[in-house]
């Protein structure tokens, strides 16, 4: 409800909040406020007037007075406060002076036309409801917002309401202003005239909306929840039927097809150290009874013959992990962090589709070792594929599968490669063949590291180039080239000791096996007796007679020199290159890291609401040769062939989840499912 505001001065009358005056902004506007004006000075001065009734041809007056009247009291009106109303009107910087005047022609020489044109610009339902509070003698209903209309006196039975005019929207609200210091007491003592606006078009009332907050804006409901599956929908991409670089669709003959999972599903005892990550999430869906449930259903869902886990928590693995992974048909192999830490890696697999042939667990800590003094885990499982009987003498070869978790810490790029270097040696060693080949390998798990930084690069390609990059940018989590001092790389990255070489073997994977391979044995000790160390007389022995004052004599026949002879042939030498690190597995990553539809990349994870990929599946595919030279960044399916993918998701659908984790998703990252084939052979 709208108010006029007092004459002149600005002040509203007693009892009623001060409105802000609107000037119209175009002339068919102020005509109609004018008009408006006009018709509701009319009726205050008919209203004090003697005479009981008043001509028809005015719009909310009683009706009866003759013409006669009627024109007598417009003209004492005119003699009045014209000179004000135009005077007042011509100030405003948009209004005319022959507006004004026309309006008031057109009230005096014609009120029957005006009476008319007022009728076209109301509306069907405001006329209707004017006409019947007149026959039914009742109140005029109220408009949404007005407060009931108030009797004039000395005027028996006629309600005074405002005339509602057809404006545009943003003056339907607008209160007419009087005008002229004449007309100042009449407006101040005049009920009717107090209780006057121009009020908007009656809405109906399933349409109206009651909001009894003057002056604020109605907030607007809430949209309606949508649940987290549709929000966080990932679709199954096929790739079964595209053809591959041959032109061979990857359903052609035979195979053994299986699906792989991996997942880091957020260690209870981590989440709760970092507990300042997670404050985004509801409590009660950080419990991990919660979570678990969660967690089990995902797995049931998905149903993965091979499942790699991440940040698995010992205890919760042999209280409930394994024991309902065993119910689902799993065969476990879990591996601890070392050191103090409670968490680890775990691979899993249905021994109705495999077969263990032998499990490697990997520790990347050495002791003594600076560069890896870490307690990040992996683990390696060589797995035989179980053909149907019905395919008949067929066979398929091994799958080597490895999972690990790589150091986070984004500083120390130097610790992140020598972990993978020691992964990629245990798998060279677990998934070497007779020939020196390498059967099919898929390795998984969280790297920490982002897209085209150089740890993906050197996984993807098979080379990097190390020396002098800072260290920071080994893995691309974070920038820190604004910092003064930055540690880099320096050749060669790790010592010979390690047992490792640049191109990410292990030693006695270069050298063949020594034929004749000593046995420390009584002779073969024994053949150090007279070596030239053990004739030295140690300094500061003792003399003692017929113990230590003697030297031994050296038999014909002992070499002077065996322990060092042998010593060289305990510790075979190998060349190292300069500033270099190479392998020789041919991996590529299932996922692209972006998302075409969308145009956005592809996210695994939500550390501090940054969206990032951090999780991969990579495995063996044989590269493409373009002319002369290979590209080891293209890649085709060999004996591992990707069959199909879950889709991941960008950074704007999971701002739209909560982030991660959220009550559809328990871990902070998502859960990586791609499905392969083999080929299957004749023997």
């Amino acid at each position: 409800m709208m108010y006029p505001a007092g004459p002149g001065s600005g002040d509203s009358p007693e009892g009623f909040p001060e409105q802000p005056r609107l000037q119209p902004q175009t002339g068919n506007r102020a005509t109609q406020t004018l008009d408006a004006f006009f018709t509701c000075r009319k009726n205050v001065l008919l209203a004090n007037s003697s005479s009981p009734q008043v001509e028809g041809d005015f719009a909310m007056a009683p009706r009866g007075p003759e013409q006669e009247e009627c024109e007598g009291l417009l003209q004492q009106w005119r003699e009045e406060g014209l000179s004000q109303v135009l005077s007042t009107a011509s100030e405003g910087p948009l209004i005319d002076k022959g507006l004004a005047q026309s309006s008031l022609a057109l009230l005096m020489d014609n009120p029957g036309e005006e009476n008319a044109a007022s009728e076209d610009r109301w509306s069907s339902r405001q006329l209707s409801d004017l006409r019947a509070a007149e026959n039914l003698d009742e109140p005029f209903p109220e408009m949404l917002g007005e407060e009931p209309l108030l009797e004039v006196e000395g005027v028996e039975g006629s309600m005074w309401a405002a005339i509602p005019m057809q404006s545009e929207p943003q003056y339907a609200d607008c209160a007419a202003l009087p005008v002229g210091a004449l007309a100042t007491e009449q407006w101040e003592e005049d009920p009717a005239v107090l209780a006057w606006s121009i009020a908007p078009e009656p809405v109906p009332q399933e349409e109206a909306s009651i909001w009894p907050f003057e002056g604020l804006g109605q907030l607007q409901p809430p949209a309606v929840e949508i649940p987290y599956h549709e929000i966080l929908w990932r679709e199954w991409e096929d790739f079964s039927t595209q053809p591959d670089a041959q032109g061979l669709k990857a359903g052609d003959g035979p195979q053994f097809q299986f699906t792989l999972m991996s997942y880091n599903i957020l260690a209870q005892d981590l989440m709760q150290q970092s507990s300042e990550l997670y404050l985004h999430c509801h409590p009660d869906i950080l419990n991990w009874n919660y979570r678990f449930v969660n967690l089990m259903q995902e797995f049931q869902h998905w149903d993965p013959d091979i499942l790699c886990l991440q940040e698995v928590q010992e205890d919760h693995y042999w209280e409930q992990l394994e024991p309902s992974l065993r119910m689902m048909g799993f065969t476990c192999f879990y591996k601890r962090r070392t050191g103090c830490k409670t968490d680890g890696c775990a691979v899993c697999y249905k021994p109705t589709r495999f077969r263990l042939l032998c499990a490697s667990p990997v520790e990347y800590f050495r002791p003594g070792l600076e560069l890896l003094n870490r307690d990040n885990v992996g683990l390696v499982l060589l797995l035989q594929p179980l053909v149907p009987e019905g395919l008949g003498q067929v066979s398929v070869a091994p799958l080597c599968v490895a999972n690990t978790h790589i150091l986070y810490n984004p500083r120390r790029g130097d610790v992140k490669l020598a972990q993978m270097a020691i992964l990629l040696a245990e798998v060279d060693k677990v998934a070497r063949l007779s020939d020196g080949s390498h059967c099919p390998i898929i390795l998984c798990g969280d790297l920490n590291s982002v897209p085209d930084s150089p740890l993906y690069n050197f996984i993807r390609d098979g080379e990097l180039q190390y020396h002098g990059m800072p260290a920071w940018k080994v893995s691309g989590q974070e920038d820190f080239s604004h910092q003064l001092y930055q540690r880099k790389l320096q050749a060669p990255l790790w010592p010979s000791s390690l047992g490792i070489t640049d191109c990410c073997q292990y030693v006695t994977s270069c050298h063949p096996k020594r034929s004749e391979r000593r046995k420390y044995g009584r002779d073969f000790l024994l053949r150090f007796r007279f070596c030239s160390i053990a004739c030295q007389r140690p300094v500061g022995l003792v003399l003692m007679e017929g113990v230590t004052d003697t030297k031994p004599e050296r038999p014909a026949g002992w070499a002077e020199s065996v322990l060092e002879e042998d010593a060289s042939e305990l510790e075979p030498a190998f060349s190292r290159t300069v500033g270099t690190i190479q392998h020789c597995l041919h991996l590529t990553s299932v996922y692209t890291h972006f998302l075409p539809q969308r145009g956005r990349p592809e996210v695994t994870t939500m550390p501090l609401g940054l969206g990032m990929t951090v999780d991969y599946i990579f495995f063996s595919a044989e590269s493409c040769e373009n002319g002369n030279r290979t590209d080891h960044r293209l890649y085709r399916d060999g004996t591992l062939k990707l069959l199909g993918r879950l889709s991941l998701l960008s950074e704007e659908i999971l701002w739209a989840a909560n982030g991660l984790p959220n009550p559809f998703c328990s871990s902070d990252h998502l859960c990586l499912l791609a499905s392969f084939g083999m080929e299957v052979t004749a023997p």
